[in-house]
């Protein structure tokens, strides 16, 4: 083969499942002699070296992965980074943890210097304005998250979906006046798509837009409040439970709890705080456990194409 091989392509020529090849480059007395032969065999005459990972799995050297937060106070970006260390560490892992601030050269200086310490893959949480050609050197060493890739696997939330399931909780409670609290446009995913589901379900229902969108931050979204609240607003749908906290202030101010208040996160504090606040939870923790999971099926072999998943959401409460 012309191309370096790969677990799957040694699995392949041996007539034996990737699982088999991965237990017997890690030793596993559970092989069967002639089995082990046979896939030994294979991976001699065709002169396969196995990645990094697999050898440090046998006890090599150290395996090491970074991670690029966007925000190291972000609350959804820490539960997935969570649920991403407990995987990476129950595989001998150990992570480098580096803050983008949602700024393009920072993380290509961040990924320069994991490249210089000859990390074996990275995971990066993506913003509007990621250089993505930063990411192609790394090819099937790293994975995108909180975001769609075309150069890398990735895995990105149902950003249209935690809307549209935050309006069908509005609609069973039988509040149709609704408006809408976001984050500027020109954030792709959060901003963006997040504000055309509720742009679409408006002109499905016939109904005329009560909108205002700013930053990703309380006190962006308590001011736009009244922008948007009438005499005849039954709920406002939040981007975010950021958005959703100030938003909660700014009603009570105005003497307004009859107005329901949704917001996408599924923060806890929120929930614990606000008990009759609809949170949806796009998933982050699952997200978070796919992503870890996936680098590593790269790093060691058993997947050689770009993987791309949408994270559906989670519980809401």
């Amino acid at each position: 083969m012309g191309k370096k091989l790969t677990i799957l392509d040694i699995a392949k020529l041996s007539g034996v499942g990737k699982s088999t090849v991965s237990r017997v480059l890690t030793n596993d007395p559970k092989v069967k002699p002639e089995t082990r032969a046979r896939v030994e065999q294979v991976i001699a005459e065709h002169g396969y070296v196995p990645s990094k990972s697999a050898q440090s799995m046998r006890g090599g050297s150290q395996k090491v992965v970074g991670v690029i937060i966007s925000r190291l106070d972000s609350p959804s970006e820490n539960r997935s980074v969570s649920s991403m260390l407990q995987v990476l560490y129950s595989q001998g892992y150990d992570v480098v943890i580096m803050e983008s601030q949602f700024d393009r050269d920072k993380t290509r200086d961040h990924l320069d210097v994991l490249a210089k310490r000859h990390v074996d893959g990275v995971i990066v949480f993506g913003f509007t304005g990621l250089d993505m050609a930063a990411l192609v050197p790394w090819q099937h060493r790293a994975v995108v998250i909180a975001m769609d890739s075309a150069s890398v696997s990735s895995i990105n939330y149902d950003n249209r979906g935690v809307i549209r399931q935050a309006i069908a909780f509005l609609q069973q409670q039988h509040r149709v006046n609704i408006a809408f609290i976001g984050v500027n446009p020109r954030d792709k995913t959060t901003g963006e798509m997040r504000l055309q589901a509720y742009l679409d379900w408006c002109e499905e229902q016939g109904k005329t837009p009560i909108y205002q969108t700013g930053e990703l931050h309380h006190e962006s979204a308590y001011r736009l409040v009244d922008e948007v609240l009438t005499d005849s607003t039954q709920a406002i749908v939040c981007a975010s439970d950021t958005i959703a906290m100030g938003v909660i202030k700014r009603l009570q101010e105005r003497q307004r709890e009859d107005v329901m208040v949704t917001g996408v996160g599924g923060n806890e504090l929120l929930s614990f705080l606000f008990p009759n606040v609809y949170s949806v939870d796009p998933g982050y923790r699952q997200a978070g456990e796919q992503a870890a999971k996936l680098l590593i099926q790269h790093l060691c072999g058993e997947i050689d194409e770009c993987v791309h998943l949408t994270q559906s959401p989670a519980t809401a409460g």
